[in-house]
């Protein structure tokens, strides 16, 4: 620590008078109600006056982080005159949370009034000043009396014209409030918008919040609160009728701001564009208008409208306008202004990969997208991948070779915002539900040198759709694939003879499958607890084998073909969870747990190599390179040279936790951050394998069986692309290293994984 030799005071250089926040030393609790409510409040209150203080792990209760750097560098440097002094201040330097900053009495103020308004009235909350053991430096102690809650005794709609009264009380078994409940503000604000939207979804555009208001008496019976809700006195005449749809117009803009030119229309749509022909097809942006001239106007109809528009990833930006017509005053005319956004997206990624085949090499991946293919709303999206690998040592056979392997692949793939088949009309289709088609054809060409060159190539044709914007439903009922074996050594031939399954694994097959997969992710919440979670099924080879026995040939016939390659057949089902706890704004708790098995049977008893699982690399247990570790407690001897293609399995078990913490804000344009991991899991044999035993699934040894890796890693995020650089640090292998005791790490060198990597590895 270079600065600390100058000072590692964290108050000495502090403003005058100004003592430094050390955080919450104890929060008394006093009447505390155990109900749902009660602990809303309770959460609400206490996030009012839980302020961080510096390096803050978590508020209550307090933990911090040892080593107050940016402090120390602040109480060094503040006022420096000199240009290096100014440098590390600006970049190093955290301003110190004060006293005066956390203001505890205007706190105090805030968390009585959220007393209040979860029915609270007569809370009470004081606080408290602790010294500490540097006199500049104090904590805070609260104390809070809760009180008895208020409950709900009537709620009345009283002044409502009687067109706007009957629809009230057409959908009252929809009200949020009802007798007993407790008093909440939240609750009645709620019901207030829920009215505002039954009035906007039935013609009431002008219906706004603040043309409701609640009226509220809490001295006709003591411990309850009669509420009336009517609306705001002297409102304008405009926000009493209904109004109906007229006439569409869409102005169009280029994405270089070519203003129209020229017009299309069709009956009531009108759609103005420059050049010479609308830049989107005049059916493909109609349809997504759900309304028609002369509906009642309604606010979810014009929000999946502008859902609808953004959901065909063309525009920049559009906006819906609506003017009442001067001689038609119940009529909005619509005007929709979009501007295109850029035709082409493209993307380059570089990684670098290291093996524990003592191969390492660079590797690229370029995605080039075209919105807008045809005109139709549809992306158009080729990607193109490499990779290539060499010899770190000359102990792979001996040999000194340079370039060994390499990777080459290419997709092309077509993107519809809608869901595309055969028998559903588009305009009969719900675009209530967002919705996509996805087709996609694919090749990839691997060559291991000294061992095989293998050609896999498919195509896809898939279907996702989001009931709710947390849950989304993925259908692939078309996924065809061919692996190749093209070329062969006589080393590769040497290996098959010794592990037949690895060979039937790489062998000619032809995959024919079907997936359904469904997430749930909650993280456009912004809560402090997140959760993802991802179920895939796939079914292989299934279908094909019923035409097969349609032919009259026996299901249990064994290699059976389709155009002259066997297909294989499996199950294959994979479960991934990730929590994530928002402790602060700057730091974080992240997990994940990972479940996977694959059973092959039938026409094949050995699922395909690049359907089986493994553990390891830079998104995985970063202690190890990618498929070091199992299956179960196998290990290749250290002078195998093919072991990065024994190491997979049918059965996969993984655990991640990783503490994030911000380390630096606002350095050189982006924040630097730090993390702290551990790692958990392997993959297993479903069957024995004679050419790697102990490599079956068994609970016997099954805790003995996990590896285990710790580390620490830093990030450096631009919100726009985040580079990672993690230190893995292995704990204990499955498989016997000559070394007793859990630590079987013959040597520390020898348990240490180095990955650089782009974004987050989960």
């Amino acid at each position: 620590m270079f600065f600390c030799c100058f000072s590692c005071s964290t108050t000495k250089n502090l403003p005058e008078e100004e003592l430094l926040y050390k955080g919450l030393n104890k929060i008394t609790i006093i009447n505390k109600d155990k109900s749902s409510n009660g602990d809303e409040a309770l959460s609400e209150v206490q996030g009012a006056i839980s302020i961080a203080p510096n390096y803050a792990i978590m508020t209550y209760p307090n933990i911090r982080f040892p080593l107050p750097f940016g402090l120390w560098v602040y109480n060094r440097f503040v006022g420096s005159e000199k240009k290096f002094g100014k440098w590390i201040f600006k970049k190093l330097a955290a301003d110190p949370v004060l006293l005066s900053t956390v203001n505890p009495d205007t706190r105090v103020k805030v968390a009585t009034n959220l007393l209040k308004d979860y029915g609270y009235f007569n809370g009470k909350i004081n606080y408290q000043v602790d010294s500490t053991k540097n006199p500049r430096a104090i904590k805070l102690s609260y104390n809070i009396d809760m009180g008895k809650p208020f409950y709900i005794d009537t709620l009345i709609y009283e002044g409502f014209a009687p067109q706007t009264d009957s629809l009230i009380m057409k959908h009252f078994n929809a009200r949020l409030i009802h007798r007993g409940d407790n008093f909440n503000v939240i609750h009645l604000n709620d019901e207030r918008q829920r009215l505002i939207d039954l009035f906007r979804n039935n013609g009431y555009y002008y219906a706004r919040n603040d043309f409701l208001t609640f009226l509220a008496d809490t001295l006709m019976h003591p411990g309850y609160v009669n509420l009336k809700l009517v609306p705001q006195q002297n409102l304008p005449k405009e926000t009493l009728q209904t109004y109906r749809i007229g006439n569409t117009s869409v102005y169009l803009t280029d994405y270089n701001g070519a203003a129209p030119t020229d017009s299309l229309k069709f009956r009531d749509f009108t759609v103005y564009y420059p050049g010479e022909k609308p830049g989107i097809r005049f059916n493909v942006l109609r349809k997504r208008f759900l309304y028609r001239k002369g509906d009642v106007y309604s606010q979810t109809m014009q929000n999946y409208t502008q859902e609808a528009l953004s959901r065909l990833g063309v525009f920049k930006f559009s906006e819906i306008q609506y003017t009442p017509r001067a001689n038609n005053k119940d009529t909005l005319d619509v005007r929709v202004n979009a501007m295109f956004d850029l035709p082409y997206d493209s993307e380059l990624e570089f990684n670098v990969t290291t093996k524990s085949t003592k191969q390492t090499g660079p590797g690229a991946i370029f995605n080039l997208s075209r919105r807008n293919f045809l005109r139709m709303g549809a992306s158009l999206n080729l990607e193109l991948k490499g990779s290539y690998e060499w010899q770190t040592s000359s102990t792979v056979d001996g040999d000194k070779s340079v370039m060994n392997s390499y990777e080459l692949g290419a997709a092309l793939s077509l993107d519809f915002p809608r869901l595309i088949l055969p028998w559903v009309k588009e305009r009969g289709q719900s675009f209530f539900l967002p919705s996509q088609t996805n087709f996609k054809v694919y090749a990839e060409q691997i060559n291991r040198a000294r061992y095989f060159k293998m050609l896999s190539f498919g195509g896809t044709v898939s279907y996702s759709f989001q009931p709710s914007r947390s849950m989304k439903h993925t259908v692939t009922p078309l996924h065809l694939a061919f692996n190749h074996l093209q070329h062969r050594t006589a080393t590769f031939d040497s290996i098959a003879n010794a592990n037949p399954m690895l060979f039937h694994s790489l062998d000619d097959q032809f995959i024919p499958s079907i997936t359904y997969t469904f997430t749930y992710d909650n993280s456009w919440r912004k809560k402090k607890w997140n959760l993802w979670w991802e179920n895939s099924f796939t079914s292989a080879g299934n279908v094909t084998s019923l035409i097969y026995t349609a032919f009259g040939k026996s299901i249990k016939t064994r290699d059976k073909k389709f155009l002259g390659t066997p297909f294989a057949q499996f199950l294959k089902f994979s479960s991934e969870i990730r929590p994530l706890y928002n402790i602060t704004p700057k730091q974080q708790l992240a997990g994940r747990f990972m479940a996977g098995i694959i059973w092959a049977y039938g026409n094949k008893l050995i699922a395909p190599y690049n359907e089986q699982f493994y553990v390891g690399g830079a998104n995985s247990i970063r202690a190890f390179t990618i498929r070091s570790i199992g299956p179960g407690r196998f290990h290749p001897s250290e002078i195998s040279s093919y072991s990065y293609v024994d190491e997979t399995g049918d059965i996969k078990l993984e655990a991640n936790l990783e503490y994030r913490f911000r380390i630096f804000s606002n350095l050189f344009g982006g924040n630097l951050n730090g993390a702290a991991f551990l790692d958990a899991g392997n993959v297993w044999l479903l069957r024995k394998d004679a050419a790697r035993p102990n490599a079956e699934f068994s609970l016997n040894h099954f805790f003995d069986s996990i590896a285990l890796g710790t580390g620490i890693g830093i990030r450096y995020d631009l919100s726009f692309l985040v580079l990672r650089l993690d230190w893995g640090i292995a704990l204990h292998v499955p498989y016997d290293t000559g070394k007793s005791g859990y630590y079987n790490i013959p040597k520390f060198k020898d348990g240490m994984g180095i990955h650089f990597a782009i974004g987050y590895p989960f």
